[in-house]
């Protein structure tokens, strides 16, 4: 058997950047900081009563400093610092992952029958993988977690983990389910799987399914609880699907308070600066991202915020440097989709042609990784491309995840393939209370209004073209003048 799983190891380990990040300091905004439901009260109490977890019980295994003749115990280094980030699903910073990768690779060469370090050394491949965008990154962390699973199959809630945290990182949100729920039912009261899932049932569109599983995790005995602001950060986000945006901004600015670490608190102010968007409030979002890069200078995801928020302000040249260093520490499509539609709605043409050939470059290179990019892929497509081919690849991704961003997706693409009443179907269940609740989306009002302003239904559509403006002003640099020429036509003031 140890043989067997000694020749899974994947062979080296990539390098990287050294030394920890600085953290730095933002202010609560007014509407995160005051109010807010009885739900949110009653769960800020719940949380404030959880026994902060820190480098205690993860994946079941104590970790505590040898005892000391006086004076404090000594800071943990950095592969402990990310086995315990790592162990309890929250961001860690890439010197640390490269020490830890680096360091349970060594010890299954000498040790290759240790199941927790292969389920440890691939979920710290999938962080990995996440925090860079490298793709090839994920088939190794499948291979590490397998193999932990398969010298212990029943139980090991370490490897459930992992496989549930690399495919919600995929996209894969119904095999996330699937290990995620193992996780659960292996071992009910222990926290980690619990984020996960949650996630999963979000990318599913299964909201109630994910209040659900966050009552759970509040709910854990204390001994078991989970680290407060690994609470709020989930807490924020069914609040958000709820369309309680107040509660989940106060949520996170919670979170951001309780973070223990400067990558997860950069990832709490990404969280708060994505909703300030959401919300049409470029400044206040330009303000959290701009905080989590000094946190967290790595962090992808704070500076393509920054480009998005200093487009919509107008400091077009400090945009494009943002989405150009975020795409340096990820190569999402995404990213590059983004610049591209800036460049266009500057009138540079060629510019915009030359990242939306990058666009397609990053989808073939993270389908070879396992990622499932059919979301972003379609929707590009749709406007940039193949509108039929969008269609189909949209189709297939509806039957796998029928989530309200599959169905405004779909609803676009069949709207620019010319099949608009069909558009219409999917743009209504994207946008509806009934299946989407209370949330106000400023991209998906906007695709339900073209569309019937296609069909000629001239008051729907003009409602919709103006919740769009209204929710967020800014949501795209060519999506918001043609829905303003739109209004216009349809005489709207």
């Amino acid at each position: 058997m140890e043989s067997g799983m000694g020749k899974e190891l994947a062979s080296g380990s990539a390098g990287g950047p050294g030394g920890d990040p600085a953290g730095g300091s933002v202010g609560r905004p007014a509407d995160g900081s005051a109010g807010g439901s009885a739900k949110r009260r009653t769960l800020a109490g719940v949380v404030v009563g959880c026994a902060v977890v820190g480098c205690a019980v993860l994946g079941g295994v104590l970790m505590v400093a040898p005892p000391g003749r006086g004076g404090p115990s000594p800071a943990p280094g950095p592969v402990a610092r990310a086995e315990t980030a790592v162990g309890a699903g929250t961001p860690a910073s890439l010197p640390d992952l490269v020490a830890l990768i680096g360091d349970r690779e060594a010890h299954l060469r000498a040790h290759p029958g240790d199941v927790r370090s292969w389920a440890v050394l691939g979920a710290a491949y999938a962080e990995r993988g996440e925090r860079t965008g490298d793709a090839r990154f994920y088939p190794k962390a499948e291979k590490a977690l397998r193999t932990s699973l398969r010298a212990k199959p029943k139980k090991n809630v370490e490897a459930f983990d992992g496989l549930a945290a690399l495919a919600n990182d995929r996209h894969d949100f119904r095999a996330a389910r699937k290990w995620g729920e193992a996780s659960v039912a292996a071992s009910p009261k222990r926290w980690t799987a619990y984020p996960a899932l949650i996630d999963a049932y979000r990318g599913l569109g299964e909201f109630k399914a994910a209040d659900k599983a966050l009552a759970r995790l509040v709910r854990l005995p204390k001994g078991a609880a989970a680290p407060r602001a690994r609470v709020l950060t989930r807490a924020a986000l069914v609040y958000r699907d709820q369309g309680q945006r107040e509660d989940a901004a106060a949520a996170l600015w919670d979170a951001v308070a309780l973070a223990s670490a400067p990558a997860e608190r950069a990832d709490c102010l990404v969280g708060a600066g994505e909703l300030a968007w959401e919300r049409g409030e470029p400044a206040e979002s330009l303000r959290a991202f701009e905080a989590a890069v000094r946190a967290d200078p790595d962090g992808h995801a704070a500076l393509a915020g920054q480009g998005r928020a200093l487009a919509a302000l107008g400091r077009t040249p400090e945009a494009v440097s943002a989405y150009r260093a975020a795409s340096e520490k990820r190569a999402l499509p995404q990213y590059a989709w983004e610049l591209g539609e800036l460049y266009e709605s500057l009138g540079m043409g060629g510019e915009a042609r030359a990242e939306y050939d990058v666009v397609r470059t990053r989808v073939r290179e993270g389908a070879a990784g396992g990622v499932n990019s059919a979301l972003v892929a379609g929707l590009f497509e749709a406007d940039h491309g193949d509108p039929e081919a969008a269609v189909r690849l949209l189709r297939e991704e509806w039957e796998r995840h029928p989530s309200a961003a599959v169905a405004d997706a779909l609803g676009w693409a069949l709207h620019r393939a010319g099949q608009h009443q069909d558009a219409l179907v999917f743009a209504t269940k994207a946008t509806d209370r009934q299946h989407v609740g209370a949330v106000r989306s400023a991209p998906h009002a906007y695709h339900r209004g073209m569309i019937e302003r296609q069909l000629k239904l001239e008051g729907p559509a003009r409602r919709h073209l103006e919740e769009a403006l209204r929710v967020n002003p800014y949501f795209s640099p060519l999506g918001v003048p043609v829905a303003k020429e739109a209004l216009g036509a349809l005489g709207s003031v």
